[in-house]
């Protein structure tokens, strides 16, 4: 159990965030796949930072993903969404991207969700 403050958290996280943004940027041949989790969902869509451009998007609230697990805060849902998300980038015509971890650590939700779009075919 961490004794930051909720503020302080989220203030170390945004810090991270900028730092790891400097040398990330998404081209029309390699976009960014960039994910977000909060203590219910998790969400991830693919950036083309060049145009500015959504490609594809995908989370825990879509219908596809919701139905089919018992919860959304949970490593299992989390690879669900990377699978989803593998999918439809593959039928918008991405098959290479940068991973954006958007200043959270690599592990628990954020690794299963990478994992499960690696294992649907999408290369980082």
């Amino acid at each position: 159990m961490s004794s930051l403050s909720p503020k302080l958290k989220a203030a170390r996280r945004l810090r991270r965030k900028r730092h790891i943004r400097r040398s990330l940027f998404g081209l029309p041949s390699r976009p960014r796949l960039s994910i977000y989790k909060s203590v219910a969902h998790m969400y991830a869509q693919i950036i083309d930072d060049e145009r500015g451009a959504t490609l594809c998007a995908a989370s825990t609230l879509d219908k596809d993903v919701k139905g089919a697990l018992k919860g959304s805060g949970n490593k299992i849902a989390a690879e669900a969404v990377g699978k989803l998300l593998a999918e439809r980038a593959k039928s918008a015509g991405v098959s290479k991207v940068v991973f954006d971890r958007n200043g959270f650590r690599y592990h628990g939700r954020v690794k299963a969700l990478a994992d499960g779009a690696r294992a649907a075919g999408l290369e980082f």
